[in-house]
């Protein structure tokens, strides 16, 4: 069950400031962050944010989202989203950086809203960029210096993407990669993975650099054999609105035999918004579409299952408090 309207912060109208977006062009984030409004096939995307769902039983935390983004047919400020995620039983969130701004950005979000906490790094998308530029070492000392804030918990999100980046810069992912599992040991921080078409590789040099205590593999793209490989090694397996897509039978099989107290919940926000609404704007406020279907997929009653994902959020990234 869902609401006919989005939460009032998303609503656009023709009277409102801020105007629709037109792509690369259109209105930018707070860290200079826009979400096109054509698709990767260049079909143009419907930028009205879906209805709210109905609120779930029991609180749970949006283990990945990313506020700096700017979506959709209007603007939402930190505390605007959060206060429509939590009217619908989302009361925390993570907030990732994946470049320098972004991660300034979370800095500055955690010090605005104390129902966030935050993870910086360089994506491994973004990591050849800083390379190229001569700025690896200084970007990498930045994430370093930004990860002392109290509120940042996880070195991430950071790892191997095998499907946009190819050839010699696939070298400076791995090198990146292995510096962020360095940080986020000698700091005590979780590990926040991106693994994009990059499993072996990603559990390789995990085993080779030797895993921080806490590890988790962010919108979950494997299946049964990789799920397998975090339970036996107690790594968190967050799952995205990508579980509820038609073609997704390796994630829900994945997750019918996750280690239930090694499950998370999450949107990626803006991105991978759940059925029925993909290719839609996704906001932390869609959490609850995702837990109802991982609760189809696991047979569980859904207090129970917004529970046990709220105090796994707690294990994989420390007290709110």
């Amino acid at each position: 069950m869902c609401a006919s309207l989005p939460p009032a912060a998303y609503r656009w109208t023709e009277d409102d400031d801020v105007a629709p977006l037109a792509g690369a062009d259109g209105p930018r984030g707070v860290a200079g962050e826009v979400r096109a409004a054509h698709d990767e096939s260049g079909r143009k995307r419907r930028l009205e944010y879906p209805p709210a769902p109905e609120p779930l039983p029991v609180p749970v935390a949006d283990n990945h989202t990313h506020l700096n983004f700017r979506d959709g047919l209007v603007e939402v400020g930190v505390r605007e989203a959060m206060d429509a995620a939590e009217a619908v039983g989302v009361h925390r969130a993570v907030q990732v950086g994946c470049d320098l701004p972004s991660s300034r950005f979370t800095v500055e979000a955690l010090d605005a809203d104390d129902r966030l906490l935050g993870a910086v790094a360089l994506h491994p998308n973004d990591a050849p960029r800083y390379a190229a530029r001569g700025e690896f070492e200084s970007a990498l000392a930045e994430i370093e210096e930004l990860a002392a804030h109290p509120r940042v918990r996880a070195i991430g999100e950071t790892g191997l993407d095998y499907y946009r980046t190819h050839g010699d810069a696939l070298e400076i992912q791995r090198e990146s990669f292995r510096r962020h599992i360095d940080i986020a040991k000698r700091l005590g921080l979780t590990l926040q993975i991106h693994d994009r078409e990059a499993h072996d590789d990603v559990v390789r040099l995990l085993r080779e650099e030797g895993a921080p205590e806490r590890v988790v593999f962010h919108c979950f793209s494997g299946d049964e054999e990789l799920a397998r490989i975090c339970n036996e090694n107690g790594w968190f397996l967050s799952f995205a609105g990508t579980l509820t897509f038609k073609n997704a039978d390796n994630l829900r099989r994945a997750l019918a035999i996750a280690e239930p107290s090694r499950v998370l919940v999450e949107t990626d926000s803006p991105f991978l918004t759940p059925q029925p609404f993909r290719g839609r704007p996704n906001a932390s406020y869609m959490v609850p579409y995702t837990v109802r279907a991982m609760a189809e997929v696991l047979g569980s009653d859904l207090a129970e299952l917004c529970t046990r994902l709220g105090e796994n959020t707690v294990s994989a990234y420390g007290s709110w408090d």
